[in-house]
């Protein structure tokens, strides 16, 4: 019985990237070998066990067989006559197909260090094409990695396996599962850039096909910069029909309601942000009070960083006037103004009439 560590730690670990996550392999054992051990069986599909120290997954090394269209359409086989080779062979990438024994010995056949000094994502064989998620995971790790080309018979791949169809197997929340992972890359521009080259985001997210504008705009997040934003950020400038393309496509891929709510708000919000300039005290917390910000002020400063990001330079005097105006407005102390009321229904005008008369004076600053 042999262990190897595989895939991303080894991967990350030549780049001189911090290992985050390991998985392991192990060759030549069965399933009562490891439980033997003390490992704990959780694997549904196929023999993935827990450590029964560091609860680190272990799996048998396996083949596997395409035995229906999509992404499930697998038969797999673990036994202790399949070899580490084999194993690797059914990985999506070279760069992510490279193992290293316990010894410190890189075990490595289907050049993916080499890969890695190209700086070139790279299908290992053509059972690429057998699951479509691997096209969706080609554009996440272009986008993890920006400075790595795809190599042109891999893109050449996915654009057929695009034309057979298979993407159209997709379930929702695995396409959001990654979309959302390469999203939260350095670069996620680069996983649109992959996706549109290949056909893929024609049939995974079409109310996305052909939003240059709003993919150039990812190249302007920050770091800290959230989930909800960056998604938002994809629908400005706001597309014809743009809320019911955008309620549709939250519908369809299950996405968060942070992620959903934060973009419908843009998009009803944005051009009145966009003209704050010409507006009055009056309009300013009416625009703070449609957006939530009183109550919920973090989801309003999302709201101004999306188009802040979006629309450059130009918006940052509108962005500046409504947080000043923001500030304003939560800064009234509204139990003070509830107790010095001397009617209790006239309370609520009370405090809004003294939210507008702090917000007059800081937009007067």
């Amino acid at each position: 019985m042999e262990v190897y560590t595989v895939g991303g730690a080894v991967r990350d670990r030549i780049l001189g990237l911090e290992v985050e996550d390991r998985d392991y392999v192990v060759v030549g054992a069965t399933p009562d070998d490891m439980l033997a051990r003390g490992f704990k069986a959780v694997g549904r599909d196929f023999p993935v066990f827990l450590h029964p120290d560091t609860h680190e997954e272990y799996a048998l090394a396996r083949t596997e067989r395409k035995s229906a269209p999509g992404y499930r359409g697998f038969v797999f086989h673990a036994d202790p006559s399949v070899t580490l080779e084999q194993d690797l062979r059914r990985r999506d990438l070279t760069i992510n197909a490279m193992a290293l024994s316990q010894d410190g010995r890189l075990v490595d056949p289907w050049g993916g260090r080499v890969d890695l000094e190209r700086r070139l994502l790279r299908h290992v064989s053509p059972a690429f094409a057998e699951d479509p998620v691997r096209i969706l995971r080609l554009a996440r790790f272009a986008a993890r990695f920006p400075d790595f080309e795809v190599a042109s018979e891999t893109l050449e791949l996915c654009r057929r396996m695009v034309a057979d169809g298979e993407v159209d197997t997709l379930v929702a929340e695995r396409v959001w599962q990654e979309i959302a992972r390469g999203l939260m890359a350095s670069a996620p521009t680069r996983m649109f850039e992959v996706l549109a080259g290949c056909g893929a985001l024609e049939r995974l997210l079409p109310e996305l096909a052909g939003r240059d504008l709003a993919f150039a705009s990812l190249s302007r997040v920050a770091d800290d910069d959230s989930l909800a934003v960056r998604w938002a950020c994809l629908w400005l400038p706001p597309p014809p029909q743009a809320e019911s393309r955008a309620a549709a496509v939250a519908e369809r891929l299950r996405l968060p309601g942070d992620c959903r709510e934060l973009c419908l708000l843009v998009l009803r919000e944005s051009a009145a942000m966009l003209a704050v300039r010409d507006r009055d005290a009056g309009a300013l917390l009416a625009l703070i009070e449609r957006g939530d910000g009183l109550r919920r002020p973090q989801r309003f400063h999302q709201m101004l960083r999306v188009v802040r990001i979006c629309s450059g330079d130009r918006a940052a005097p509108q962005v500046a006037l409504l947080q000043r105006a923001l500030d304003a407005a939560r800064a009234v102390d509204a139990g003070a103004v509830a107790r010095g009321a001397d009617e209790p229904g006239r309370i609520a005008k009370l405090v809004r009439d003294a939210r507008l008369a702090a917000v007059e004076a800081a937009i007067a600053g």
